[in-house]
């Protein structure tokens, strides 16, 4: 009898910690979306790789499936939330917005219009291949097309992420929170990396490389942490983006491959990360962290300038002298990866030899190109906050 009692308390307790942990669990598409954005960002730097090691032997390469997986799942996630909410269940009814007759989150919108963009991109890039042969750059027509349809899924996903963490609250929120960063490390990385061909470590002693970087990377890292309101999210989103950057230098020398395509100026036998060892971004996003915490109350131009000035002048003073180490002997093995060249670079090049190339011709020039470096910095920081800020808004 006693026994018959106290079974209806545990199935209620059961049903408490079913019902629990559904409460705290993330929805099953923004892990959709986030594997979307995984899918390209491994895909879109095993690409690159290829083409380094490879050549470009046929469009279906497994990298190129990779990148439209992304597209693929992108697209499905988005029809279905948009017809669920539109003329289903109606769940994100509250969360959505309306457009040409239809309702969904907004990124599920935007991450439409990327799958399009992207599905769109590949018969034109493979036209463009069979016409032109190997891209001479990253920013190629049908590359731009591609890149934009990735960067609207990414934000797509971001913008999912986001309205759902800024939505929740309590434990469920943490866990969103923790998806909205490794999105947004993502997001930077490409903000980043579409201007590659201006970062190689030959490049590292030069004004303009600077003033690359501080015109993106303190924008992606400062929205970012912004918006997730992590006391040291800045830090999470450069900690992310430096194991990517370890992970494909490390892994994908592990895969034989060889050059398909002349000429081949150097052997390859296994496929070559290209960007090498990844920038040193920890420190000045740590900087910015500790920053944050001591001038929260500060003007937002005040906390621009004296951000833009930390990130810049933190950069420097470990990147500089890291540039030297990468174009040295001794980082020439499979952990700094210097050795790692691509079949067609030409064995008397500033890279191979170990020497910086002058892309400043004179002092003026570098120490002027540097002073717009540093006003680069303090923009971004600032932009950085004010879409950090502007995001902190976002519920749909």
């Amino acid at each position: 009898m006693a026994h018959s009692v106290s079974l209806p308390g545990h199935l209620a307790a059961s049903s408490q910690d079913i019902a629990s942990e559904k409460a705290v669990r993330v929805p099953w598409y923004i892990w959709n979306f986030a594997l979307a954005a995984t899918s390209a960002t491994i895909g879109g730097t095993w690409d690159i790789s290829w083409h380094a090691s490879i050549g470009r032997d046929t469009f279906w390469t497994p990298a190129h499936m990779a990148i439209y997986l992304c597209g693929l799942l992108a697209g499905f996630g988005s029809a279905y939330l948009i017809l669920d909410t539109t003329f289903g269940s109606g769940r994100l009814r509250a969360a959505s917005v309306r457009m040409w007759g239809f309702r969904g989150p907004l990124g599920a919108f935007l991450a439409t219009w990327g799958a399009v963009a992207m599905l769109a991109s590949a018969p034109f890039d493979d036209w463009w291949h069979n016409a032109y042969g190997l891209d001479v750059k990253i920013l190629s027509p049908p590359h731009s097309i591609l890149i934009f349809g990735i960067v609207a899924i990414k934000f797509g996903a971001l913008l999912l992420a986001l309205g759902a963490m800024n939505r929740a609250s309590g434990a469920l929120r943490a866990r969103l929170e923790w998806v909205f960063l490794y999105v947004g490390a993502l997001m930077a990385r490409d903000m980043v990396g579409v201007f590659l061909e201006y970062l190689s470590r030959n490049q590292m002693h030069s004004a303009r490389y600077y003033l690359v970087v501080s015109l993106t990377a303190p924008l992606g890292l400062t929205a970012v942490a912004r918006a997730s309101r992590h006391r040291w999210g800045t830090t999470i989103v450069a900690a992310i983006l430096t194991v990517l950057g370890l992970g494909f230098l490390w892994i994908l020398p592990l895969f034989p491959a060889e050059p398909k395509l002349g000429p081949v100026y150097r052997q390859v036998t296994h496929f070559i990360p290209v960007g090498g060892f990844p920038m040193l971004l920890l420190a000045p996003a740590l900087a910015l962290d500790l920053l944050r915490r001591r001038a929260e109350p500060w003007n937002r131009w005040k906390l621009a300038l004296a951000g833009g000035a930390l990130f810049l002048g933190t950069f420097l003073a470990v990147q500089w002298p890291f540039a030297s180490f990468l174009q040295s002997p001794a980082a020439r093995n499979w952990v700094f990866g210097a050795h790692y060249l691509p079949y067609f670079v030409p064995a008397r090049n500033d890279v191979t030899l170990g020497v910086f190339t002058a892309i400043e011709k004179t002092p003026a020039e570098f120490w002027t190109r540097m002073a717009l470096a540093a006003v680069a910095a303090v923009l971004s920081v600032r932009l950085g906050l004010a879409w950090g800020e502007g995001m902190r808004r976002i519920r749909r």
